[in-house]
């Protein structure tokens, strides 16, 4: 069993993926620029900016000096993805040892090239182990122990189960998949739609509406997956689904509460002031546009988001092109 883990990332997401390393008894290292939050972790066992009101366990320790994770074997990659590219190319200047296992926990698209997180791993550690973690998990939850479910996905059979049995507790359960491409899709896009979901919200327009976006962000979903050689099941599963119900409907989710800002009239220029992290949503939705082009796949929902994000439509005028459009089968 491994007993060390690491974590590159002390926001939400990589604090509380850090209570669940300790919990199934690693001794965790987490990693992070801030030397504020690394006295806190250190000292308080707590991350106030991050995870207020939550108690850290005293197996995990903070640090800001990224040569500490050198030794560590398994390491998870829980930073922005508009870092990631930086963040990987200091990991690699430290030389850690091609058996350590690199676990993408990010939901992003490298900016630059229009890369997967595994894939932007790929290319700087070619020889290491890489899985993807994905699926309805908001690190609220997971930080209070609340049950959850993801999915660990590796090309490689023996990977998945080793990172499986890495998260293997009672209130924390993942099942494996071979499909890396559409794990990691699922939970790129599904911000995007998340964002969606808010501005509906915002615009005040019902249940109805919010479900038959959901709907069709489902179906979107697939196609473009499907076009970049994804598995069309793996989205009707945990990362597909599951991440696009509880990202478009949780008040905890950052991108939804971008888009209800959005439908009520604020620009997204405020409604980015009002977070003290970063929603995905946003450089998401350039990079999936770029992508749909990319590819030549029909996606109108993620078409009409990077317009209101970086056209300045106003997300009425999106919601009514959207009805406008021509009428088709369901199933094309």
């Amino acid at each position: 069993m491994i007993q060390q883990a690491a974590v590159l990332g002390s926001g939400s997401w990589g604090t509380a993926l850090s209570i669940a390393l300790a919990d199934r008894g690693r001794v965790v290292l987490l990693y992070g620029n801030d030397p504020v939050i690394r006295d806190e972790v250190n000292t308080a066992h707590r991350n106030s900016k991050y995870l207020p009101g939550v108690p850290l366990p005293e197996s995990i320790r903070a640090t800001v000096n990224i040569e500490d994770l050198r030794e560590i074997p398994v390491i998870l990659l829980v930073v922005p993805s508009q870092v990631a590219r930086l963040v990987l190319g200091q990991l690699a200047a430290t030389g850690i040892p091609t058996a350590t296992v690199i676990v993408t926990c990010t939901k992003g698209i490298d900016p630059g090239t229009g890369k997967l997180m595994h894939e932007l791993i790929r290319e700087f550690f070619p020889e290491n182990p890489v899985a993807v973690l994905s699926g309805p998990s908001h690190a609220e939850e997971v930080a209070n122990r609340m049950a959850t479910l993801a999915t660990i996905g590796s090309e490689d059979p023996a990977v998945a189960a080793q990172v499986q049995d890495i998260f293997a507790l009672p209130w924390f359960r993942t099942y494996t998949s071979s499909d890396v491409v559409g794990i990691e899709l699922g939970g790129v896009v599904k911000n995007v739609f998340a964002i969606a979901a808010g501005a509906i919200d915002g615009l005040g327009l019902g249940d109805n509406a919010k479900a038959a976006m959901v709907t069709r962000a489902l179906a979107e979903m697939t196609r473009l997956g499907v076009a970049l050689g994804a598995k069309e099941e793996t989205f009707r599963g945990l990362s597909g689904l599951g991440d696009l119900i509880v990202t478009c409907y949780s008040v905890h989710s950052r991108n939804n509460r971008v888009g209800h800002m959005l439908g009520s009239g604020k620009t997204l220029d405020e409604a980015i002031a009002t977070m003290n992290q970063v929603a995905e949503g946003v450089p998401n939705a350039k990079n999936a546009y770029d992508l749909a082009r990319k590819l030549g796949v029909r996606t109108p929902l993620i078409d009409q988001a990077y317009a209101v994000l970086y056209e300045n439509k106003p997300p009425s005028s999106a919601l009514r092109e959207l009805l406008d459009r021509n009428p088709r089968s369901e199933t094309d």
